[in-house]
């Protein structure tokens, strides 16, 4: 709730942290392998923000991956079920609706190593998006190549509403690898400070003493200002972490996949200063979901990073991505199952076939769209910055769609436009620093005006409706 800056729903972030623990014990039923101490309990560590250890970890650092392995492993199990289709290499295009605006299937398109290729349908009765984070909207990003923001795009053109998208989470200590480095880039996490590491400047003065009273375990917003703050001050691209102390043998043995990737690029975290800069990490905002899962088109559902649940507010506790995602997974599951034993979610009649997205954006203008939204939308933002980016995206917004040849590639690059400008559009609107991003031109938080969620829906010719909802009204008070 601290974290979250006071945009968290209370009642989501109760079902998360009353029903997480559950949820992992059922993983770890699963399959997953958890880390464990001397006891055979779960083995604990700290990121930031938290004021105690209780971040659950795997291989050391390698909790994703292997919450993925586990996960993948279990759905090997019943592929075989000729109640369950799966089908792989493929993207999503846009959402189906019937006449009455519910959901009704996915237009997709099954790539390479696929058995099908073109576009083709797949109806439901429901529709889930996990389609993970926005990353690539900016040129630099831990997120990888395919977090395009696709799912919330499609949700936008479906008629849904996205909440809070303007609060991006921009992670402190991102590797970095010189000027002019784009895409995916390596994260060194968190835990890292957790187990000791600081930051230091080019003099080797600590950059977070005073700043915050956790230090360099602070949230991940006050750690990212305070690095810029220090890199205008100084005239620096980057500062430096520093886990030199922790010796060789722990990091290597607490963080070999972090280790491995440092050595790769020419860095060793236990004898160097280690570079590092703030980049994109996370969507705090998304698709607009109750206590369910449920978004405002009927029969559609939304978790992860894709989803606004109100858990996260205007920034992301560290670590809540993947509880979000067991949480709120399970409760879209419940209530999918009860609804179809229910008769709740009828087969609907689905459309005539049409282009499935008008209008394209031809994949060589993903840069000047990436460039556009890393000045005005990134983690220093201006009211004049705002105003530009909206500019340049509507500006490629009107550029005559017939260059763009249909493909991943351009559906890809249109969903980032989509993506962007709503983005663009709620970031010029919140006047007053809050989360992860500094409005310099109002650098104070401002709870008499801004205490509020702000939802956007897309319309016809693209035009973005907005609507404000305080605190304790937002989201349909998340039933």
């Amino acid at each position: 709730l601290v974290a979250g800056v006071g945009l968290c729903d209370v009642e989501a972030v109760r079902a998360l942290v009353t029903e997480g623990p559950d949820r992992v014990r059922e993983l770890v039923a699963l399959g997953a392998h958890f880390d464990l101490d001397d006891g055979g309990g779960l083995k604990l560590t700290r990121e930031g923000g938290h004021h105690r250890d209780r971040i659950a970890h795997a291989g050391g650092d390698a909790t994703g991956a292997e919450i993925s392995r586990a996960l993948i492993a279990a759905l090997q199990r019943v592929v075989d079920d000729p109640g369950i289709e799966v089908v792989e290499h493929a993207l999503v295009v846009d959402l189906l609706t019937a006449d009455d605006g519910a959901v009704c299937g996915v237009t997709l398109h099954v790539i390479g190593e696929g058995q099908v290729d073109g576009v083709g349908a797949a109806y439901a009765r429901a529709v889930v998006l996990a389609t993970g984070g926005l990353g690539q909207i900016y040129t630099s990003t831990t997120n990888p190549p395919v977090a395009t923001g696709d799912g919330t795009a499609a949700a936008l053109r479906a008629g849904a509403r996205v909440t809070d998208l303007e609060f991006v989470q921009f992670h402190p200590t991102v590797l970095f690898l010189g000027e002019g480095s784009t895409g995916q880039q390596p994260l060194i996490s968190e835990a890292v400070r957790g187990e000791g590491a600081v930051l230091v400047d080019d003099r080797g003065e600590r950059i977070m003493a005073g700043r915050h009273e956790l230090g360099d375990l602070a949230p991940r917003d006050v750690v990212a200002r305070g690095i810029l703050d220090v890199m205008g001050e100084r005239g620096l691209d980057h500062v430096f972490l520093d886990a030199r102390h922790l010796g060789a043998a722990f990091v290597q043995e607490r963080f070999p996949s972090i280790v491995a990737r440092c050595r790769e690029l020419g860095f060793d975290p236990a004898t160097d200063l280690l570079p590092v800069a703030p980049a994109q990490h996370y969507a705090s905002g998304g698709v607009e979901t109750d206590l369910r899962g449920r978004t405002s088109v009927d029969g559609l559902y939304a978790c992860g990073e894709a989803s606004c649940t109100g858990v996260h507010g205007a920034n992301r506790l560290a670590s809540n991505s993947l509880l979000e995602g067991l949480v709120f997974a399970h409760r879209i599951a419940d209530d999918v199952t009860a609804r179809l034993d229910a008769g709740d979610l009828p087969r609907r009649t689905p459309p005539e076939p049409g282009d499935a997205v008008a209008d394209l954006l031809d994949a060589g203008r993903r840069i000047d769209l990436q460039r556009t939204m890393t000045r005005g939308c990134g983690p220093l933002r201006t009211a004049a910055s705002t105003a530009a980016a909206e500019e340049e995206l509507a500006a490629l917004a009107a550029l005559p769609p017939s260059a763009a040849e249909p493909g991943p590639q351009a559906w890809e690059t249109t969903n980032l436009l989509h993506v962007g400008q709503a983005l663009a559009h709620l970031a010029h609107r919140r006047e007053e620093t809050r989360g992860g991003h500094v409005r310099r031109d109002f650098p104070e938080r401002d709870d008499a005006r801004w205490l509020v969620h702000q939802s956007v829906t897309r319309g016809a010719g693209g035009v973005l409706h907005v609507a404000e909802s305080p605190v304790a009204e937002a989201l349909g008070a998340r039933a």
